[in-house]
């Protein structure tokens, strides 16, 4: 049980009536969305310790000969050209 005043009710009983949905299902929407909200957060969080912890600078881009970071750049591109040759040859529009 939720304790409201009166202007929250007054809001709720206007908000539903334009959705025309009840006030619970309001309150019910107003929940999840908020609950939705904070889950999202602490995802974007976590991604962002993730990067803070491993920045993506190329720094880290190296195996222990030194060349990682050059030969997945250069597939990429490679790749990324094959790719576009491949579209390009079955007719659709390049971007």
């Amino acid at each position: 049980m939720v304790q409201l005043n009166e202007q929250l009710i007054e809001l709720l009983d206007r908000r539903a009536a334009r959705a025309g949905v009840s006030r619970s299902q309001i309150i019910r929407d107003a929940i999840e969305a908020y609950l939705t909200s904070d889950r999202q957060a602490a995802i974007d969080r976590q991604i962002v310790d993730g990067y803070t912890r491993t920045p993506q600078t190329g720094e880290y881009d190296a195996d222990d000969w030194g060349d990682l970071g050059p030969l997945v750049t250069a597939l990429t591109v490679a790749q990324q050209r094959r790719l576009s040759d491949e579209e390009r040859a079955a007719g659709f529009e390049p971007w």
